[in-house]
This record gives C-alpha cells, structure tokens and sequence, in this order.
C-alpha cells in the first residue's frame, strides 16, 4: 500500500502539529505533500526539514522570502510559494489526496473551498467556514465529489455515532437529537460579577484543552459552542432546535446522537486533538493516534448540567443568528473574531464581547447586505461586518468613558 499525500493548512498552529504528530507514527500510510503557515519561519522551516514537503508557504511574502532562502542554504528541494494565493494553490493542488484546513478564522475559508473544489478529502478542523459559507461548501463538495471530515471532537464525535458511509451535508432521517458537550473554560464557576475584570491571559487558560488563544478566549465565552452548533447544522442537517448543548466538565464525552427509537450513542475518549484526527485520516480503518485510552474507573463519574444563559450570552446570540439565517450567521463571526482580537490586544473588556456582536448583528438587519451564498457575497458581507464591530467597540468606548 502506497503512501497517501497529505497537505497540512495551518501546520505550525496546535492542530497542525498534532495532525504531524499522527503522520509521525504512519510513515507507510502517510507522507506529507505541502504545509503552510501565516509568519513562523523557524517552525516551519524546521517541519520541512523533517518531512522534506514538495511545498511551502507563508501568507506573509516577507516571511515566505526568508523561509525560501533558508531551506536552499540547507540544500532542501522543497518550493516555496507567498501569500494567500500561495496557500490556495497548495489548498486545491490534486497531488494531495488529503487535507487537513486548521487556519483559524474567516482566512481559512477560500482554501478549504480550494480543497473542496479540487474534489479532495478534507479534513475540517476550523469552523468559520462553514458558518460564513456552509451552503457554498456543502454544494461545491457534492459537485466536485469531496468528502468533508470534521475535526472539531464535538463534531468528529457525531460523525463516528452516525451510520457508517455518512456523508456530510445530508440528513440522516434516524436522527432524532444531537447534543453538543461543552467544557466552558476557565469561567463556568466564577461570579458573574468578576467576568467583566478577566484579563486575556486568565481567558485563554483553559483547564482541559491545549488551543490557540482565539479559540480559547471564544470557548472561555462560549462562542465556541455557538459557532459549533452553526456548524452541526450544515455538517448533519439537523434543524437547530434538535440540537442541544450540555456543559461536561470533563471533556470525557465529546457529544452524542439521539436516534428516533430511543438509543443514544456517544463518543468518549481523551481531551487531545490526536484522537479525532487519527480517526479522519484513517477512516473507515482505524490507527494508533498517540493517546492513551480512557480509564473509566480513574473517572470516577460524569457529570452534565445545563448552560447558564446569563453566564454565556453568546451562545444566545449564536442561536439567533442560526435560527435568523442568511447572513447572520456570518456576521456574528466576523463580530466575535474582532471582538476577541481587540479583548486579546486589552482594547475592550470581556463582557464587552458579546455586546459588541450583538450591536453588529442589530445594525446588520437594516445594512441591506448582499444575500447571496456566493464567495463574493460572503466575503463582502465578512468585510462589513468587520468594519461595523470597530464602530460599535469605538462606541462602546465613548459610552464607558
């Protein structure tokens, strides 16, 4: 059995670099064919060296230059390529059988669709795509043939309780509930009324999980759990309110299925992100990821109780947003990712997030926003959006001063 080529978008970021952990342990099943990143020369310059890829890139030209000079004074064969161009010709490259999207946010949109469009299996760890554009997706996989595999635990958990040969983008009309598990973060126990004193390096220390401090901060917010119920959404074609979200302190239990007679299946396995990318790699087999099996008896117990709404606003907003559909999905995360890299960078305070995307969304119903589920539509009204949220966060802070 030949090797399948593997290109990694994303590959210096946490997901990145547990997907190479997994090739690590599958050299005869997997070689890398291309990886990128936005700006870490050093640590992409070190996995070419490891993994000797037929490409590269960076999105920064500044940094893709550096990187290019120094993989030939190393003597490596591998060709580098710059800017976001550069990463969506790498993403729709046919040589690669598969690809794992891991760019966190809207950036990672035109190459998952570059993927989808080149008819490769791709493998789905970030979720704004499918909240600004799951329609586009879903329609261009089943055009070019593409199997869209979702990375998220949550949703790789679904996807492994569903009926084998379940593609994405379709009902499964046995499904009568999915249930998303949701750890929290740092916060499912503080007063409510320290939230609005938390300082980003308190928000992204999540107690179970190891991510990027974007994800962090949102699943600290909850606006993870929100854009995942989005995502549930397009990936199952299970109506919104068939979808329920439970807090698991544990992060044992990655989500479960409801079937219409009364079965429940769940997925359990430990909070690391090798478990459900060794199971979209490998499927229908299954490979040794890395991760030590669960210990029920060390656990103890599991426990599972209701989401506080006056704790996690935007969760609230995120269903709104779903139920509202058109662009509104969109526009609340295009408002949250600015939202949270203006918390990251101390410009507005925690509790400020929610308000500023649900400022966003209000002045998006009368903004008469394009409609459309095209690329070109999408990205106009992620544009808008984007501009609307630093006017509501300029606001917010005349009103606060």
């Amino acid at each position: 059995m030949s090797a399948r080529a593997l290109s990694v978008l994303g590959a210096t970021g946490s997901v990145g670099r547990s997907t190479l952990d997994v090739v690590r342990r599958h050299p005869q099943r997997l070689r890398v064919h291309a990886l990128t990143a936005q700006r870490d020369i050093a640590g992409l310059l070190a996995l070419c060296v490891e993994f000797r890829p037929m490409w590269a890139a960076l999105a920064e030209p500044a940094a893709a230059r550096a990187l290019a000079a120094a993989l030939a004074a190393q003597g490596l064969p591998t060709q580098v390529l710059s800017g976001p161009e550069g990463i969506v010709q790498i993403a729709g490259d046919t040589q690669a059988e598969l690809v794992m999207s891991a760019i966190v946010g809207a950036a990672g949109l035109v190459p998952t669709l570059a993927a989808v469009r080149a008819g490769r299996r791709v493998l789905v760890a970030n979720k704004e795509p499918l909240v600004m554009a799951g329609a586009l997706l879903m329609r261009e996989a089943e055009r070019a043939g593409a199997a869209i595999v979702p990375i998220d635990s949550e949703h790789n958990a679904i996807f492994q309780c569903l009926p084998a040969g379940f593609r994405c983008g379709h009902a499964d009309p046995g499904v009568a509930r999915l249930v998303l598990t949701a750890s929290v973060g740092p916060f499912r126990d503080a007063p409510l009324d320290k939230l609005a004193r938390v300082t980003p390096a308190e928000a992204v220390r999540h107690p179970n999980w190891s991510m990027g401090p974007k994800i962090s901060v949102d699943s600290a917010t909850m606006m993870n759990k929100g854009l995942e119920l989005i995502e549930a959404q397009r990936l199952f074609g299970v109506p919104e309110p068939r979808i329920e979200v439970v807090l698991h302190p544990e992060s044992v239990v990655h989500s479960l299925v409801e079937y219409v007679d009364g079965s429940m299946l769940a997925q359990l396995g430990a909070a690391d992100m090798r478990v459900p990318i060794a199971h979209a790699l490998a499927a229908p087999e299954r490979w040794e990821s890395g991760v030590r099996g669960l210990s029920l008896a060390e656990i103890g117990r599991l426990n599972f109780r209701p989401i506080e709404p006056a704790r996690f606003p935007c969760l609230a907003l995120a269903r709104d947003a779903l139920r509202s559909g058109g662009i509104f999905p969109n526009v609340l995360n295009a408002a949250n990712e600015a939202a949270v890299d203006a918390f990251l960078g101390g410009r507005i305070g925690f509790t400020d997030i929610a308000a500023v995307i649900d400022r966003t969304l209000a002045a998006a119903a009368g903004a008469g926003l394009p409609g459309g589920d095209g690329l070109e539509d999408v990205l106009a009204v992620d544009a808008w959006a984007r501009t609307a949220a630093v006017e509501a966060m300029s606001k917010r802070a005349v009103m606060h001063a």
